[in-house]
């Protein structure tokens, strides 16, 4: 489904300035209410199979080796600046203590020291010296570990490499594994899989505006501008669901326009992609067969597609395998047949400013499209 969804507070330049208080009252309430469900989405999501994962975001928490380099240059950097921040506030404190007239008469009332000020302050000089090589010696230390931590972000194995491709579009993802390698190609979107200790090559597009492929606990930001094609290399050394996002503003689901990345076993990994390069399943619920019927007759499939039916739409996300996703909307909503109906009843109430529209539908043909989508396991 379309977009992924934050509203930010305060903001509606659509508006007249005379409902610009309401505006604002309720933007803010919608954001809130957006963060709440982010926060809910973050600690936990059921999997395909009904339990509970948990799910990995942050840059300390690498499962990565580039994210371990990552990792290391941060605490580095925090280590250093600590040090040098409890110096300066040491050497702060020094200076109040020598300057304390314990007779308890000030500079004020004594009147300055004319002797001292002809006296060499070479013990003075020689501080200013010494503090000022330190300060240099500890600048040229961290830009040689930036220089040497790039370099080694860059030095990843490659052998053998998982190949994805990655479109950026407002608000969501589209994801393609293209044919080769010993595996078939489809399409899905807003959540990868990836197979545990084994290289992979994203290529990154945008669509339309400048977006950014961040998932903190595999590698750092890679921008994503259109018509500029750029590619990012990471490796996952540990299972598990990492939660990544879009890093560069492009508009007012910026917020959350989240992506999921599942490191798999290997074993599970081709599971997961010989499931994936199936068409849609069949099935023979006359409600769900109506609601197939439903969605290609409306408006649905001219936005998405649905291998082995007549839905061949490329402005949405591919819906041929949805319910194997953990979420819809980019990570904003949990993939469950009430979202769904909530989602297609009014997209714009779940994520303000999607450009999905809401389909005219009665009730009964609504339930129907949401039972079919349910079989699209």
């Amino acid at each position: 489904m379309k977009g992924s969804s934050n509203r930010r507070a305060g903001v509606n330049t659509r508006l007249g300035a005379g409902r610009s208080g309401r505006v604002c009252y309720a933007t803010a309430k919608r954001a809130r209410l957006h963060f709440l469900a982010a926060v809910g989405i973050s600690a936990t999501m059921p999997n395909v199979a009904g339990a509970s994962v948990p799910l990995q975001q942050g840059a300390t928490q690498p499962a990565g080796v580039q994210a371990q380099h990552i990792a290391q240059l941060w605490n580095l950097s925090l280590v250093v600046c600590g040090v040098v921040f409890a110096l300066v506030l040491l050497a702060t404190l020094v200076a109040l203590i020598r300057n304390h007239d314990r007779d308890g008469q000030g500079p004020a009332m004594r009147g300055p020291d004319l002797a001292s000020l002809t006296q060499p302050e070479v013990c003075a000089r020689r501080l200013v010296i010494g503090a000022s090589m330190l300060s240099v010696i500890v600048l040229v230390g961290l830009i040689v570990a930036d220089v040497l931590t790039d370099r080694a972000l860059s030095m990843l194995p490659v052998d053998k490499p998982v190949r994805i491709e990655m479109v950026g579009a407002q608000w969501w993802w589209q994801v393609s594994y293209p044919d080769g390698a010993g595996q078939p190609g489809f399409v899905t979107a807003n959540e990868l899989h990836v197979p545990v200790g084994r290289p992979v090559i994203v290529s990154l597009q945008a669509s339309d505006v400048i977006h950014s492929f961040w998932v903190p606990s595999l590698h750092g930001k890679k921008d994503m501008l259109p018509g500029l094609d750029t590619t990012i290399e990471f490796r996952a050394d540990r299972e598990g669901v990492y939660r990544g996002q879009c890093a560069e503003f492009c508009g007012a689901e910026h917020a959350l326009m989240a992506m999921l990345v599942v490191a798999d076993p290997p074993e599970r990994y081709a599971a997961w992609v010989a499931q994936q390069s199936q068409p849609a399943a069949r099935t023979t619920d006359t409600v769900a067969l109506h609601g197939r019927d439903t969605f290609e007759r409306a408006s649905c499939g001219n936005c998405h597609t649905v291998r082995g039916t007549g839905a061949s739409g490329t402005n949405g996300p591919d819906l041929t395998h949805l319910m194997s996703r953990r979420t819809i909307a980019a990570g904003v909503l949990t993939n469950t047949p009430q979202n769904l109906a909530a989602w297609i009843r009014n997209p714009d109430a779940q994520k303000p400013g999607t450009t999905m529209p809401a389909v005219p539908l009665s009730e009964a043909d609504r339930l129907a499209v949401v039972r079919w989508l349910a079989t699209l396991q």
